[in-house]
């Protein structure tokens, strides 16, 4: 397998020379039609704002082959070690296969590993919601709360809040991730304890903001002093075999995940499949994964006109490396996908804001973007200004869909609400791309020019958003591939909370601390 950086590549070389197409030029009914791919499920990819010519998706091909993209996810698939700065697999997407073979280590089929953790944590929750399980004071648990932060908080909430206008809930599920006291207090305060289930998500184990909000959990729970109530007794975990809190027999039950399955990507395993089988039920959970693993096979496809992960992938590195853009707008016109672009933002950003390459050795060429986002219309209302005149130009990327979930609409002044917002959607692409000249008052002319895709299906369902979250997956790895990082470390988190503790146990100067007015008392 040939691993180069994209700078010393024939395809970069390419790219460089050729003439940058017209966005507004090519945002054609004939395009519109024709550059729309199938991105597992029912999700369909549109680039036709991306102002993209046949030269282009050529160039765009040759690099992709070059630089052995899909070579590099079956090896991934096959469980070849891909995150070189951990020296580990990568298998996320093992949680959701339906790929051929076995990845073993230590002679453990870990496909069987994942199938042994899904079956065990559907079983307990079929207990739970059938009152198999009651909590300590014999009460049926109606609420569950996840207690994790980044990858056990992001994803799992973000897919929560997407299905529970959907699906009938099981449970009500609330999350604490910040270490800010004032979030758990505020959950806790909001519970019942005797009817809550809590899950402590950490793949260590030694999760400094975790272990403070177990314990602040613990401690107020003893402070109700309910008679007969065992705050143990109401708490799972999710964690890895080898953590400390896996030989800890005082939670309820353990859950495992291991070390292949790095915590922005592990919503489709106990991580978010604990919480999720709790809120709607297991068979809700399978139908997510059922949606990522048809967005993993499209994804193998080696033609990029036929691999919508990829051909993101590649236009966002157009985007980045040829245009320049440094930032990349991700715009749900779904309330229901409000924490989506939160969780994107780890995805992306801890995956590919390297400026050293698989090897640990310097690049001299831009990475991964800022991401950021919000749900339209409210967005319209807000940084939108800058979006449409601006000073830089910020790619974008929607998602939408033809119909609601909740399934209640009205109509005012001749259209309904789902209508208004479809209209919004297709007019801001419009706008966006082609703008609207007014020579005579510069203040109201729009360049037009900004570059824009869309994701969109009949409604957002359980399948429809396994296949999202797998198709932003793909993409984050396959940019990966193409800039030769290792997309799956994240060593940049570990500054802050190596001198964060090492203020706590006093090994450091704390006066940065005193100055800003940060101690107690």
């Amino acid at each position: 397998m040939r691993y180069q950086n994209l700078d010393q590549t024939k395809g970069f070389s390419q790219l460089k020379e050729l003439a940058i197409p017209s966005v507004v030029e090519h945002f054609t009914k004939e395009n519109l039609e024709s550059q729309s791919i199938r991105a597992g499920a029912d999700l369909t990819f549109n680039y036709a704002g991306k102002g993209i010519n046949q030269a282009l998706l050529s160039a765009l091909q040759a690099l992709a082959d070059e630089q052995q993209v899909i070579d590099k996810y079956e090896l991934l698939l096959s469980g070849e070690m891909m995150n070189t700065g951990e020296k580990r697999k990568v298998l996320h997407h093992l949680t959701r296969a339906q790929q051929a073979g076995e990845v073993l280590f230590h002679n453990e089929n870990l496909r069987h590993f994942y199938q042994q953790q899904q079956k065990r944590f559907s079983d307990f929750a079929n207990k739970v919601h059938t009152g198999e399980i009651l909590g300590s004071t014999g009460k049926k648990i109606t609420t569950v709360v996840q207690v994790g932060i980044g990858g056990s908080d992001l994803g799992p909430r973000a897919l929560y809040l997407a299905l529970q206008n959907l699906y009938l809930s099981k449970l009500e599920a609330k999350f604490i991730s910040n270490v800010d006291p004032d979030d758990a207090a505020i959950i806790i305060d909001s519970c019942d304890l005797e009817r809550t289930l809590f899950i402590l998500v950490s793949k260590s184990g030694t999760t400094q903001e975790t272990l403070a909000n177990r314990n602040f959990v613990l401690e107020a729970a003893a402070k109700q002093q309910i008679l007969n109530f065992i705050p143990n007794k109401h708490m799972v975990c999710v964690t890895s075999q080898t953590s400390p809190l896996a030989k800890d027999d005082s939670y309820l039950v353990s859950f495992f995940i291991d070390d292949f399955i790095g915590g922005r990507y592990s919503s489709t395993s106990a991580v978010g499949g604990v919480v999720l089988s709790l809120a709607f039920g297991s068979d809700v959970f399978d139908e997510l994964l059922e949606g990522a693993a048809d967005a993993d096979a499209h994804a193998r496809h080696r033609d990029i006109a036929q691999n919508a992960a990829l051909m993101d992938a590649l236009i966002g590195l157009y985007e980045r490396n040829i245009k320049g853009y440094p930032s990349t707008a991700i715009l749900p016109y779904s309330q229901a996908l409000s924490r989506f672009p939160a969780h994107l933002q780890q995805l992306d950003m801890e995956s590919n804001g390297k400026s050293v390459n698989r090897d640990a050795q310097l690049i001299s060429y831009s990475t991964g973007p800022t991401i950021f986002g919000e749900p339209g219309t409210n967005g319209q209302h807000s940084f939108y200004q800058l979006l449409h005149q601006g000073t830089d130009i910020i790619p974008l990327q929607f998602i939408g869909f033809s119909r609601s979930q909740c399934a209640v609409d009205y109509d005012f002044e001749g259209s309904t609400s789902q209508t208004k917002l479809n209209a919004n959607l297709a007019a801001q692409i419009s706008a966006f791309v082609l703008g609207k000249s007014e020579p005579s008052n510069l203040n109201k002319n729009f360049a037009g020019g900004r570059p824009a895709s869309l994701l969109y299906a009949p409604q957002l369902s359980a399948r429809t958003l396994g296949a999202l979250l797998a198709h932003y997956e793909n993409k984050v790895m396959f940019q990966g591939f193409l800039w030769n990082l290792n997309s799956f470390d994240q060593e940049g988190v570990q500054l802050g909370k190596v001198l964060a503790n090492e203020i706590l146990s006093n090994k450091a100067d704390a006066t940065i601390m005193h100055l800003f007015g940060l101690l107690e008392g």
